[in-house]
């Protein structure tokens, strides 16, 4: 019995930790005294261990053994021990995050193609060869989508893949991922290397799921979904990519309280049957896609030594959404409930929000105006012909992002509105997202309320490793010049789009270069700092382009 995969070190808290494993045969995983058996699907063996009793404000190195012997660290490992790090006892907190990661090798042509990898260079700052200080250790990564590119494989997953079917000659999907066990080689190509398993290991992760990790534009457009639905290949593909994402990423982000409710972990623990699980778990998935209502992407946590300092609050922004041309929402009406549950209608006072979405609330101002102006002639606004070519500028452009679901647009900018009214309002409401291919930080305020005591700040970070190419990234610098933002303003106006009630400005960047944004919170007070990878004679390494406070 080996580690196929992990430890992913998942939920910490004051004095518990959840750590996530996958095995190559069944048996029992031990970590400090705590004890799981794994349980199985499609043939492949998981557990993850809750730990009790840890000490607060406290580092604890740990140990993986599986069935009495130690497989966890590498005797060889350069990195030192893994370690659970429960909140610190001044209530400061760091988040790192941003998406988007592609699996390629660190060699001549990887770098030239993807160049360095921010994670691995965060890795190497926190085993001390990169630069920096233990301070500088993350509290929590958010990983915001595209953790694995299932249309559009590494080298070595293809090979894979036309060794096991020749590539599915003929079909348009033949060099892309079609199932649960082709997903799993898409994970065990992302989080094997030495460095990003180790830092897997020994700082929390949260994630979500964003449109790489089944396909490019999921859940676009309701003519997109009608066409993907009809595909013979969708059922597989859909079912593997849900049924996976459960496994290798949402079962994590759930609390010890969360995981004793649901009901999936439960039939996961109690059947005894690889079949009935696969079957489970399988049925879950399919119902999870034709009625996003029976399941929840989204959640929450609470970071810091204090209840209630810190929330993150990550929207599914792609699973829930509705289509319905006349209708159509980034987030259902059940699941919009569920955030504003857990925002404005919080039962104790959230001093920081952390507002995260796979793609980003505010774009640049010409992008904004762009992705108004297309949904409406989407909708009708110029007529049949007009909505025909606005669908097929959505699919070619990818404009999908909040603005080009008005509705929902509004919907976020009255629960800002709502939570800087309140007799506590947040210090600060900062709103973190990806999935762009390049990073930037913006200043918003509404236009319909006052509010000196809370800032409302996007903070976009995006690639982890993908940069995108030269023409896409002096687009991306356009749409935000003056000049075309007030061109597409007008044109967005002559489709009857109304300003929504917010300003913003893009106050530094766009970046392009692979890289990694941290918050760090500190009382009332809030920092983020922008670190972008670089390839030095020591490695790969991460070299700071901005700190900005409030």
């Amino acid at each position: 019995m080996q580690l196929q995969l992990g430890p992913l070190l998942r939920y910490v808290d004051e004095t518990r930790a959840t750590v996530w494993v996958e095995t190559t045969e069944p048996g029992e995983v031990e970590i400090l005294g705590h004890r799981a058996r794994t349980w199985s699907v499609h043939g492949h063996h998981y557990a993850l261990v809750l730990i009790e009793g840890l000490e607060p404000a406290t580092s604890t190195p740990y140990e993986v053994h599986l069935d009495g012997n130690r497989v966890w660290p590498p005797a060889d490992s350069p990195y030192g021990p893994s370690t659970i790090r429960t909140p610190r006892a001044d209530g400061t907190f760091r988040l790192t995050f941003g998406s988007c990661r592609r699996s390629a090798p660190f060699d001549e042509q990887g770098f030239k193609e993807f160049g360095p990898d921010a994670l691995v260079a965060l890795a190497e700052r926190m085993a001390g060869r990169g630069g920096g200080s233990g301070d500088e250790t993350p509290d929590a990564i958010l990983l915001l989508g595209d953790q694995v590119y299932a249309d559009d494989p590494s080298d070595a997953v293809l090979e894979q893949l036309r060794a096991a079917h020749g590539g599915r000659p003929g079909s348009e999907v033949q060099d892309e991922i079609g199932n649960f066990e082709e997903y799993t080689w898409l994970y065990d190509d992302a989080w094997t290397n030495p460095a990003v398993r180790w830092l897997f290991s020994t700082v929390p992760l949260c994630m979500l799921l964003d449109d790489h990790d089944l396909r490019d534009d999921w859940n676009t457009s309701l003519t997109w979904r009608e066409w993907v639905t009809s595909q013979p290949w969708w059922h597989d593909r859909v079912v593997g990519a849900y049924a996976s994402y459960w496994v290798y990423q949402h079962l994590g982000n759930l609390s010890p309280e969360q995981l004793a409710q649901d009901p999936t972990y439960a039939a996961m623990l109690t059947l005894t049957d690889d079949d009935e699980r696969t079957a489970y778990l399988d049925s879950f998935a399919w119902k999870a896609d034709e009625d996003p209502a029976s399941t929840r992407w989204s959640y929450y946590r609470d970071f810091g030594a204090r209840a209630h300092g810190v929330r993150l609050l990550a929207v599914d922004s792609r699973c829930s959404r509705h289509l319905e041309p006349d209708d159509r929402a980034m987030v259902d009406a059940h699941e919009w409930k569920w955030v504003r549950r857990h925002t404005v209608e919080a039962s104790q006072p959230i001093h920081h929000l952390l507002l995260a979405s796979t793609l980003p609330f505010l774009l640049a101002p010409g992008l904004h105006h762009l992705e108004g102006w297309d949904e409406a002639i989407s909708s009708g606004a110029w007529g049949p012909r007009g909505a025909r070519i606005g669908e097929r500028i959505r699919q070619g452009m990818d404009l999908e992002h909040w603005a080009s679901f008005r509705k929902s647009f509004d919907d976020v900018t009255e629960l800002l509105t709502d939570l800087v009214r309140a007799e506590d309002p947040p210090a600060s409401i900062l709103m973190l997202s990806g999935d762009v291919h390049c990073s930037y930080l913006a200043e918003a305020r509404l236009t319909g309320v006052r509010h000196p005591e809370t800032a409302i700040r996007q903070l976009t970070m995006s690639p982890f490793r993908n940069p995108i190419p030269q023409h896409v990234r002096v687009a991306n610098k356009l749409l935000d010049s003056r000049w075309l933002t007030f061109l597409l303003h007008k044109l967005a106006r002559s489709a009857g789009v109304q300003d929504v009630a917010a300003t913003w400005r893009t106050a530094y960047g766009p970046w392009f270069d692979n890289g990694v944004m941290t918050v760090t919170i500190d009382g009332e007070d809030w920092e983020v700092e922008v670190e972008h990878a670089d390839l030095s004679g020591s490695g790969q390494t991460l070299v700071r382009t901005l700190t900005y406070g409030g």
